[in-house]
Order: structure tokens, then sequence, then C-alpha cells
């Protein structure tokens, strides 16, 4: 079936997102871990990515938890250090694809704030045709709204997507929806599965 846009998850797939490392190399490993089992931090940032406001969420959890106040606050306060560094070879090919004229969309769980931290620090994150930010759309993946709102929005059968995030369960519920999907797990796997598609050659992949 002809690929008729092609649409990227944000975190780890174009930017590495990884507040685990982050803390490690401030607390130690040991003392993130009970962090982590103590304090919902996970489940405070679904809340962002539900478009929850970022520095109240944060700070009032921040004040619930007295013996982490400091660690918690970080998640606001450090937030760009969790999303250190772009993935050169993603931006590549989300350019590559662009330049041959195809939609490129972006569809990620992502707060409201954190996003506009992220697209100030990474500007390639305004190239996208079309984006489908979680925090602005007040729906996250794998939920089967925010994949609807996308191909809405697209104007294009689910089956001319072609999907790449490194999360399982959201590749499974856009592939139940009849998108084509690839789980991300390096940007060389991703640019193959561009050149099998016929929408990379392999010097465009480089």
């Amino acid at each position: 079936m002809t690929i008729e846009a092609v649409v990227f998850d944000i975190g780890n797939v174009l930017i590495e997102w990884n507040p685990e490392r982050f803390y490690d190399a401030r607390i130690g490993e040991e003392a993130r871990k009970r962090l982590f089992d103590e304090v919902p931090l996970h489940e405070m940032n679904l809340g962002l990515d539900r478009g929850d406001p970022f520095r109240p969420a944060v700070y009032d959890l921040a004040d619930q938890y007295p013996d982490w106040t400091e660690e918690i606050r970080h998640w606001h306060d450090s937030w760009l250090e969790f999303a250190h560094t772009e993935i050169a070879h993603s931006v590549r090919l989300l350019r590559a694809l662009s330049a041959k004229g195809l939609p490129v969309l972006a569809l990620s769980n992502f707060g409201i704030g954190t996003f506009e931290l992220a697209l100030e620090a990474y500007p390639f994150l305004a190239e996208f045709d079309q984006a489908y930010i979680s925090g602005y759309l007040g729906c996250i993946k794998p939920e089967a709204e925010i994949y609807q709102r996308l191909e809405q929005g697209a104007g294009l059968p689910a089956d001319r997507l072609l999907f790449a995030d490194d999360r399982p369960e959201n590749i499974q519920a856009a592939e139940a929806r009849g998108w084509q999907g690839h789980l991300f797990t390096t940007p060389q796997d991703w640019a193959a599965c561009l050149i099998k598609a016929g929408l990379l050659t392999q010097e465009d992949a480089q």
C-alpha cells in the first residue's frame, strides 16, 4: 500500500528523553530508584501529557513529598537536561522525507509547557507539516482518540500512514486501526524501513 504521510513520535525517536539518567547522575542510582518507587513521577508526567499546567503540577507534587522536594522540582527546573540531545540521524530522515515532498507529521505524548521548551531548544520540531501533541489535544497514546484526531486532520486513510514510535503499545494501537507501524529502536533500522517502503533511497537515508 502506498504511504502518503510519515508520522514520527518525538521522545526517544527524535530527541533522547531519559529522566532516570539525569537523576542517576545527580543523586546516584540507588537513591533514584527510591525516588521513583516512593513518588509517582511518571503518573504526574502523564498528567502533563494530558495538558496539566507544567510548573504547578510538578511543584504541587514536590510539596506532597518534603523528603524529595528538590529532586521533584528538577522535573520542571531541569527538564531540558532530561531531553538533552537530538537524535541527529532521525532528524536527517525527517528532513529527507520533507525534501521529497512527503507530508511528515508528529504524534507525541508531550506536555504543553515541556513542548514549548523543546521547540525553543530544537527548532526542527517546527518543521512538521502537522503536529499532534497530546497536551494540546487532551488525549494521549495509546488511546484511540489521538490516532483518530490525526487521521481526521491529515485526511488520509489509515493504511496510508507509516508511524515510528519507541513504545510497542503505541505501535500496536496504530496497527489495530490499519496504520503501518515501525517499532523504533535505532535510526539505522528506521532508515532501512523507509528505504524498504520506497520512500527514500540509500543515499537519502544516510
